[in-house]
């Protein structure tokens, strides 16, 4: 029976004070390990090391967009990865052309120990290539390990933003993406075991979660119904409802009646198919 462990490195929204920003690590079955999105600063290097997640352990990133609460955290992951793992390929960076700019241009700016940074990658003082970026497109099925592919789908947020379903050996998970209301993640989450969905806020603040570009957690619940996931998981949680979460629960339980939980920095959930 397939599995995946999924570990939540940050949760908070990009306005969170006490979560640090998205991250999370897919641990599949056939050895492959994922990191998706890479939060800001050294939550990624803190967070993993905390759960016995190293930072050099990583081969491969999935970013949903370039915004920087979710792709900053690439500066320091090539940067300690690289001092740990002389030897380490480059670490293969995967999203849509328009958040790959982005990273290039991040990583152009900051100069965390990055020398060149040209349309393949980047290589760093000593000119060895550290980043290898892949350019993907919506709908396209990418192969990470012996039975891990992944595949991207449009999300409602900003231009080039998208979520992600990683199937590994019959077992399928789908992270939503910072999005609004999303038919396109509906369609992409049919037959996955667990749906991974922001909720920015409530359906009582569903005009100020639209505004931002953010879903609520009904949205959440809706998506999970409609889309038949047997498991639902809640982030990107804002302060508002850092402390208690609950709110979010119910209001996503109204219109999903399969397990609801709500992520925390560090909680570690394996799913196995049914």
């Amino acid at each position: 029976m397939p599995k995946m462990k999924i570990s939540f490195l940050g949760t908070g929204s990009g306005t969170s004070t006490n979560r640090a920003h998205t991250a999370m690590v897919y641990d599949c079955d056939d050895g492959t390990r994922l990191l998706i999105d890479t939060s800001s600063g050294n939550s990624v290097a803190r967070s993993g090391s905390e759960l016995g997640i190293p930072v050099e352990s990583f081969d491969t990133v999935l970013l949903s967009h370039h915004h920087p609460d979710h792709m900053s955290g690439l500066l320091f992951v090539q940067f300690l990865r690289a001092l740990e793992r002389q030897d380490a390929p480059p670490l293969d960076v995967y999203s849509t052309e328009e958040s790959l700019e982005w990273a290039k241009k991040m990583c152009t700016s900051n100069h965390l120990n990055l020398a060149e940074v040209d349309n393949d990658g980047a290589k760093n003082r000593d000119g060895r290539q550290v980043l290898r970026w892949n350019a993907v497109t919506p709908g396209q099925q990418i192969s990470l390990g012996p039975t891990t592919t992944a595949s991207c789908f449009p999300a409602d947020h900003i231009s080039g933003a998208v979520g992600w379903r990683v199937d590994s050996g019959g077992l399928s998970v789908v992270f939503s993406g910072d999005t609004r209301f999303n038919p396109e993640l509906i369609k992409a989450s049919k037959g996955a075991r667990l749906l991974i969905h922001e909720a920015f806020r409530t359906d009582d603040e569903t005009q100020y979660a639209n505004n931002h570009g953010h879903s609520t957690s009904g949205d959440a619940g809706r998506s999970a119904a409609q889309a038949g996931v047997a498991e639902l998981v809640l982030t990107h949680i804002d302060s508002a409802f850092d402390a208690d979460p609950q709110p979010l629960i119910d209001d996503a339980k109204k219109h999903f009646n399969g397990p609801i939980s709500a992520a925390s920095d560090l909680y570690q959930i394996t799913v196995s198919s049914p």
